[in-house]
């Protein structure tokens, strides 16, 4: 950050003194120790705590990924590098990962990270992480000394490198966690004591994470900047009118057409298409399969048939995104295209809707459904709007439930308290990550959110995805993969609409985008800003 930005900063908050805050942060806070440099990363997202050992999502992972030190990176070319251990070695049968920890690495409190903080890490995301499948051939973890552990697998694990990349793994203090309290619900979940390039100051829940550089990281000379500040913001505008004011340096999360026009017209700002590769964002209209309103297929076939994908990449989208086809992302290297599209066709619909016994009556109507959505996602409310409009071209009467907040939504929908559900799910690098969780019968978990949800349940697409984990050979994971998303796109436990392409705004000032496939989901050690 330039002096004269800071100057005018601190003169912005001088200015407010009776509020005594810039951005909602308190001015003392913010001036100190910003001559070394300020980032400002803003986010809609509303976290509730910052441990992703027990939590998924970008708003968790966010901030984690800065706490907190992985065991792995993984560059912008799919290619692990060492991190927190500093080389590993993969046993000739694949049936083991030994990773050497660095020496002198320490939590923020000075406490030594050891192998022993690893297992107890590693053992708290296989017991808690909701995304159970992504340590499913894992046997245990041992101790070879106190800065080696191995990691012991039942069968091969070729998504596991991957996994250890990025805070899906965070390396949480033993010390700490390891007093008998429940580790999903500990009270220092809010307030950790981290292993990463950035410490704790201050978290407050709806306003903003503020963190300082850790002077003893193990990596020399980082990070670059002495703060980092995640900034919420009540809404998508509020903060694209931050980012072309300045006042935020980092937007990861550009989706909306007009919203992207605009910051790619901002002189002051870099746009980056395609941030964050591996995490292939689906949007879909998710069914609750055991409802009996949607328990037939055929139903959802219709529904699905009904909906014009088309004019949703095309119209209401701009072009900005690609269409998605299945569970696996098309960027994935496991993508088949060989299913069903469900392209409009509205006598398709009403014939199978017939054939499921929902004649019309008089008015023509067949059917009433609800349908909810993620809130605060402007994107995701036209969804589900446009749901309504189409399903009524065929009969079908749907009545829009809204949630007030995140905590909302995800409670009806992990408790299956809904019918329908527009929702962003991503694959997160690989199908064991990513997909399997969605589509694994045994992953139907009622409070547990971006679970199984939809309890979906086919014993032939359960048998291919445990094949797929376990196979090394590409081809014959590929083949395997392309089976599974024929029968679930058949299935239909949901209609896949638009595959997001991420465009992430950066102020010229700062120094990025990083290079990681995780994009912020990755330490942002390496980035500084301009003097």
């Amino acid at each position: 950050m330039s002096n004269d930005l800071v100057r005018r900063r601190l003169m912005q908050a001088a200015a407010a003194a009776a509020g005594g805050a810039i951005m909602g942060i308190p001015m003392q806070t913010l001036a100190a120790r910003a001559k070394g440099g300020l980032i400002v990363i803003g986010t809609t997202q509303k976290p509730r705590h910052l441990n992703s050992a027990v939590q998924s999502g970008i708003a968790t992972m966010s901030p984690a990924a800065q706490l907190f030190a992985f065991p792995l990176l993984m560059n912008g070319k799919w290619k692990p590098q060492g991190y927190l251990a500093d080389k590993y070695e993969l046993s000739d049968d694949a049936r083991s990962i030994r990773l050497h920890l660095r020496e002198g690495a320490t939590f923020h409190d000075g406490r030594p990270i050891t192998s022993a903080d690893f297992q107890f890490s590693f053992e708290a995301v296989r017991a808690h992480h909701p995304f159970k499948s992504m340590m499913g051939p894992v046997r245990a973890v041992t101790l070879d000394g106190p800065q080696v552990a191995v990691v012991r697998l039942e069968a091969p694990h070729p998504a596991l490198l991957l996994a250890m990349s990025t805070s899906f793994m965070p390396i949480i203090p033993k010390h700490i966690f390891d007093d008998g309290q429940d580790l999903k619900s500990h009270p220092r979940n809010a307030d950790p004591v981290g292993s990463g390039p950035f410490k704790l100051v201050e978290f407050k829940p709806g306003q903003h994470i503020i963190m300082d550089r850790y002077e003893d990281f193990f990596i020399k000379d980082q990070p670059a900047i002495d703060r980092l500040i995640i900034k919420e913001f009540r809404d998508p505008s509020s903060l694209v009118l931050a980012l072309e004011k300045g006042e935020v340096d980092v937007h990861p999360q550009l989706l909306d057409p007009r919203e992207i026009k605009r910051a790619q017209a901002n002189s002051n700002l870099f746009i980056e298409k395609g941030h964050a590769p591996a995490i292939g964002p689906l949007n879909w209209l998710a069914f609750n399969t055991a409802s009996p309103k949607l328990s037939d297929k055929r139903v959802r076939q219709a529904i699905n048939f009904a909906i014009d994908k088309k004019f949703i990449t095309d119209t209401l989208f701009d072009g900005i995104h690609q269409r998605a086809t299945g569970p696996i992302a098309n960027g994935s290297p496991f993508h088949s295209d060989k299913v069903e599209h469900y392209n409009l066709d509205l006598a398709k619909s009403a014939a199978l809707l017939d054939a499921a016994g929902l004649k019309p009556d008089a008015g023509g109507k067949r059917l009433e459904l609800q349908i909810d959505t993620i809130p605060g996602s402007p994107a995701l409310k036209t969804l589900q709007e446009y749901v309504k409009a189409a399903l009524a071209k065929v009969g079908i009467e749907v009545s829009l439930r809204q949630s007030p907040d995140f905590p909302t939504w995800a409670k009806r929908v992990s408790s299956h308290d809904f019918e329908m559900t527009v929702d962003s799910v991503w694959n997160w690098g690989d199908p064991v990550i990513g997909v399997h969780r969605t589509y694994d019968s045994t992953n139907i978990r009622k409070g547990v959110i971006w679970s199984n949800t939809q309890s979906y349940s086919n014993p032939r697409v359960d048998e291919l995805m445990t094949k797929a984990a376990t196979e090394p050979d590409e081809g014959k994971r590929k083949k395997l993969y392309a089976e599974m998303q024929k029968i679930v796109v058949d299935d239909c436990p949901q209609a896949f609409l638009i595959e997001n392409t991420f465009h992430a705004g950066w102020n010229k000032r700062v120094s990025g985008p990083t290079d990681s496939i995780w994009g912020v989901m990755a330490p942002l050690a390496k980035n500084s800003v301009k003097t």
